[in-house]
């Protein structure tokens, strides 16, 4: 099955990240791809909270949503939405940090809200707390599509390996792993990251990310690290997308996950342990 991972460098306006998204998506329906995927944020990239507050929408009134939505039924695609930033009506205030999975009805077949906050100091000028304005999810999701089951995870999540081993047994062969990377840690660490998840599981792992310098109207303009990559279940990357947005199409072929759990059967050998 053609597949279309979307590389893009996404504003704090929702509006204008919007119709990128839709163009780039009717470009690959037209070269083939029946499963799209976005990056994490795909609706605003801010470190501004106040800009936040005022572009960020509830589920029920996102602009990104009913558009991807309504682009999927045209086109008839499976699209994951990797995330948006969402309002809640949490006591706080805070956002979630939210996946969706789309049919090509339209219709929403799963939603995921990102369990790891990424607080981080990653350089002496360069900090991170997103569970300032994001609140954690609580809840692991598999995703059930025609072409087989979809683990969602988002950026941070790679860290946690029991996160992905969890889905993997309960019968993902897919993993997703949409990004917003900062550079510092995606040079170090993304690749290996990524490829050891694919490891460890068997799965295919499909990571499109964000990159680039993001235009900014309010606050410090921030980078990411792009490198959307594809690794299929043996641990090899088919596709690493450079700094460029763009648009990255490959075969996603069921049949390797098969291949590689024959060789290795890991997931089959895990056993209980009591300790240290």
């Amino acid at each position: 099955m053609k597949t279309a991972l979307l590389q893009i460098t996404s504003s704090d306006d929702p509006v204008e990240n919007l119709d990128m998204v839709r163009a780039m998506a009717a470009d690959a329906a037209g070269q083939g791809a029946r499963f799209i995927l976005t990056p994490e944020v795909t609706n605003c990239v801010s470190n501004s909270t106040t800009r936040q507050n005022e572009v960020l929408q509830h589920e029920e009134d996102d602009i990104t949503l009913a558009g991807l939505r309504a682009q999927a039924a045209r086109l008839g695609v499976w699209v994951l939405i990797g995330s948006l930033g969402i309002k809640t009506h949490d006591a706080d205030g805070r956002f979630a940090n939210r996946s969706f999975m789309i049919d090509p009805q339209g219709r929403i077949v799963a939603r995921y809200d990102k369990i790891h906050m990424f607080d981080v100091q990653v350089t002496e000028t360069e900090t991170f707390r997103e569970s300032k304005n994001y609140r954690p999810g609580e809840k692991a999701v598999i995703a059930e599509t025609d072409f087989g089951k979809v683990g969602l995870t988002i950026c941070y999540d790679i860290r946690f390996p029991y996160l992905h081993a969890a889905l993997a047994q309960a019968g993902a062969r897919i993993l997703t792993v949409p990004a917003a990377f900062s550079p510092v840690t995606g040079a170090a660490h993304w690749e290996s990251l990524l490829r050891a998840r694919a490891i460890e599981t068997g799965c295919w792992v499909l990571a499109p990310a964000q990159t680039g310098e993001h235009p900014s109207t309010r606050g410090k303009t921030r980078f990411t690290h792009g490198h959307s990559m594809v690794v299929d279940p043996w641990g090899k990357v088919l596709i690493d997308a450079g700094t460029d947005p763009g648009i990255h199409i490959f075969d996603l072929d069921d049949s390797s996950v098969t291949e590689a759990r024959r060789r290795v059967p890991s997931l089959t050998h895990t056993r209980s342990f009591t300790g240290p």
